[in-house]
């Protein structure tokens, strides 16, 4: 009578099992070099930026790298209207060569293939109060974050910290005389697309490095914070 009690406990078991190797970590067979899971909604996005600037399509990277540059440079030397009223003519240039050249091939051909761009008329962009909603709650989450690092900096909560701050801002000033705010974003653009391939190619050189830099710049702190007034107080408490 033993035999069939443990035959149904069987499939019960197994499926158990199954259930534990695949939320263990690791379980889910992840191809190796895809991004962090982030959660189902944030994935699809972050998932997107990781490709973009880890040049995975090459072709799709290459065209974003291409586009934003050139219109980085476009703002470096002419004004921002003049750089976007060009960009809204080219673009209107295309869309309404394009509609006239298929109302000539359908009045000459006698069809009625419709509006070139229906498919794209009919899609629907319209943002729901719910997305909205979400949207808003995300940014003051950052937002609110941000007040807190503020004011804990500008009310000097932690000193080295706000010394860290100080130092940092006397820097920008050095690098604001040489470089203006175009040509800052322009050489963070070729670090966002160049940096994270060259880590990922030479990533354990690189970590040997920065654990050394690390080290070093982290006891120059505790000294500091060493012979700081109150600091070591507040430690200790």
């Amino acid at each position: 009578m033993a035999e069939p009690s443990a035959a149904t406990q069987s499939p019960s078991v197994s499926s158990s099992s199954s259930v534990a190797e695949s939320s263990a970590p690791g379980g889910g067979g992840g191809s190796p070099g895809a991004c962090p899971a982030l959660g189902a909604k944030s994935c699809g996005s972050s998932c997107a930026v990781h490709d973009l600037i880890f040049w995975r399509d090459v072709k799709k990277t290459g065209f974003v790298f291409g586009t934003t540059l050139i219109v980085l440079l476009s703002l470096a030397a002419f004004s921002v209207i003049s750089v976007v009223s060009y960009l809204i003519l080219a673009l209107l240039s295309v869309t309404i060569s394009f509609r006239v050249y298929k109302s000539v091939i359908q009045a000459v051909q006698k069809s009625e293939e419709g509006h070139p761009f229906k498919a794209y008329l009919d899609v629907d962009i319209t943002l729901s109060s719910e997305a909205f909603h979400n949207y808003v709650n995300a940014a003051m989450v950052h937002i609110n974050r941000a007040l807190k690092l503020i004011i804990r900096l500008f009310l000097v909560e932690d000193l080295v910290d706000s010394l860290k701050l100080a130092v940092f801002m006397w820097l920008m000033t050095y690098v604001g005389a040489v470089f203006n705010g175009i040509t800052l974003l322009i050489l963070a653009e070729l670090l966002i697309f160049s940096v994270p391939v060259v880590y990922e190619k030479y990533k354990i050189q690189i970590d040997h490095y920065v654990g050394i830099v690390r080290d070093q710049t982290k006891s120059v702190v505790e000294k500091i914070q060493a012979k700081l007034p109150g600091i070591a107080k507040k430690k200790a408490e």
